[in-house]
């Protein structure tokens, strides 16, 4: 893990006892080349207690599951990403409810909708694209309906939480959860890009609101505007790593990845709630405190195994 130049002091350093809470990752990604050792033992260095894993397709679910056994910081959370639909399988619905079904404190994410990659389709697979080129078309509007509602279908039967992507289709995800299915225990709107007049109905649904990294750049301005709307008890904040890279303040810690490309790590939590700490006017310690609150509210110890919990 390589210690990235900053000149912001590492919050966990003079705060020992802080505890920090990572809403939303990709642990299982394959940049991450397995190094999931190194990467758990910087997070637990400063302090990350918990994070939660979130799966993408069906190809990387029991990777997933492996993390939860393997890390009892990891809350493992399976669902179909709208990037990914094209490449499900018949059997897709029947895998999902195994893995929820059958992995202790599992939650659903990431699933959604997404109008971007529909407007930009070259955009879009060059995102896609590894070390061999990609050259698939997104997903028709009609199946990235079809799915997200099945699948918050699936986790409201379970009594779940669910995380949800959603770009540039606020308007229709919100109709969506109003006419139901709508997960009791409350979903995340990982990286809330939508406007700040959709905030109260969907907090009123039981939303929460992620907060990234990279929303820490100066030229994020709208999107800080809406989060200094957001009722702090609707805050989570989540390094979405490896994406998502924080500003260089912002950034004790990188991994270098493949083609020597720099990937954000969940090290980086307590780094970012110092930032968001800064751009709210509220101490690291009362806001670390509340976001330790809500994400217990929403990924609480009831749906955390016995061999999970964590001591006060």
């Amino acid at each position: 893990m390589n210690r990235g130049p900053s000149s912001l002091k590492d919050p966990s350093a003079s705060q020992g006892r802080l505890r920090f809470f990572d809403a939303h990752n990709h642990l299982q990604d394959e940049r991450f080349e397995g190094r999931w050792d190194e990467l758990i033992d910087a997070a637990r260095t400063v302090g990350v207690e918990r994070m939660v894993v979130n799966g993408s397709c069906e190809e990387d679910w029991p990777v997933v599951a492996m993390l939860a056994e393997r890390f009892p910081e990891v809350i493992p959370s399976f669902g179909y990403h709208p990037w990914y639909l094209e490449e499900r399988t018949t059997a897709w619905r029947e895998t999902l409810i195994r893995w929820l079904d059958r992995t202790p404190g599992a939650v659903v994410g990431e699933i959604g909708v997404d109008r971007w990659m529909l407007e930009n389709p070259d955009r879009w697979r060059r995102y896609r694209q590894g070390a061999i080129p990609f050259a698939g078309k997104p997903p028709e509007w009609a199946l990235q309906e079809s799915m997200v509602i099945s699948q918050l279908e699936i986790a409201a039967a379970r009594g779940l939480p669910v995380t949800i992507h959603c770009l540039r289709a606020f308007g229709r995800l919100l109709e969506i959860l109003e006419n139901g299915p709508c997960p009791g225990p409350g979903f995340l709107l990982h990286s809330y890009g939508g406007p700040v007049e959709l905030v109260d109905r969907f907090a009123e649904l039981g939303g929460y609101f992620g907060f990234p990294g990279s929303a820490l750049d100066p030229r994020r301005q709208r999107q800080q505007e809406v989060f200094h709307r957001i009722p702090i008890e609707r805050l989570l904040v989540e390094t979405d790593a490896p994406d998502q890279m924080p500003p260089e303040l912002h950034r004790p810690s990188v991994l270098t990845g493949p083609s020597g490309s720099l990937l954000n790590v969940p090290a980086n939590l307590p780094a970012i709630h110092a930032g968001l700490a800064e751009l709210t006017g509220r101490s690291l310690e009362s806001l670390t405190g509340q976001l330790a609150e809500n994400f217990h509210r929403l990924f609480g110890s009831l749906r955390v195994p016995p061999r999970l919990q964590v001591g006060p």
